[in-house]
């Protein structure tokens, strides 16, 4: 599962990442969850570009999805292959110095990269399981992708 997230990952690079297509991917994000009872939020270490609370999430999804995109910017990582790569190696953000109240190393958080720049931003949604909530970031930044 490692090399498809590393190779899902590889292939994420978008053209630019503005305001408005911050706004346009949450809508995609939007659209894509449908009424799931998702939490979508997209930021960077400095700001918060779009968040949604959808029907039937909870305030622990806010805080999920807070850890999950701390975990993604601080490794310009998909939060799931952190998580992948950590019990791969019987390792944990714990071993690394993290708290676990501000960084979780499950799916849902995947980096913005835009190309020549690097990582911008994140994109995170919680409240499904792991591998769904990453799946559905992935599918909204492709749609972006496409758009540009």
């Amino acid at each position: 599962m490692i090399a498809e997230l590393e190779a899902e990952f590889a292939g994420l690079t978008l053209e630019r990442f503005t305001e408005a297509e911050a706004l346009t991917l949450g809508q995609i994000l939007l659209d894509l969850a449908r009424s799931k009872p998702v939490v979508i939020n997209i930021r960077n270490a400095n700001r918060c570009f779009f968040h949604a609370a959808l029907v039937g999430s909870a305030p622990l999804n806010d805080l999920w999805a807070v850890r999950k995109s701390n975990t993604a910017l601080l490794f310009q990582l998909p939060s799931l292959l952190v998580g992948e790569k950590n019990r791969a190696k019987g390792d944990s953000l714990a071993l690394h110095g993290l708290n676990a109240a501000e960084y979780a190393d499950h799916g849902g958080a995947v980096p913005i990269r835009v190309a020549g720049v690097g990582v911008v931003a994140v994109a995170t949604v919680s409240g499904l399981p792991s591998i769904e909530d990453h799946r559905l970031v992935v599918a909204a930044l492709r749609a972006l992708m496409q758009r540009q």
